[in-house]
């Protein structure tokens, strides 16, 4: 199925749902428009950080606490 085609199905769903219905569907679709968060890459002093402390548990890995203990 194309996007053209299934904007064109999703249309007509909301085309057809009942007023009453309309009001529940609108936070849905605003949350699918604009989520709210978004995925950046790290910057280069965020990779930096990454790489000090990947350096460190190559280093000394029995230094590091598991996750599993910390739950």
């Amino acid at each position: 199925m194309t996007t053209a085609v299934l904007r064109k199905e999703l249309h007509n769903y909301i085309d057809e749902l009942p007023d009453c219905s309309l009001p529940a569907l609108k936070p849905l679709l605003s949350f699918l428009v604009e989520p709210p968060y978004s995925i950046e890459p790290a910057s280069p002093e965020e990779r930096a950080m990454i790489n000090e402390r990947i350096e460190d548990y190559e280093k000394d890995p029995k230094s590091w606490m598991p996750l599993e203990s910390i739950k």
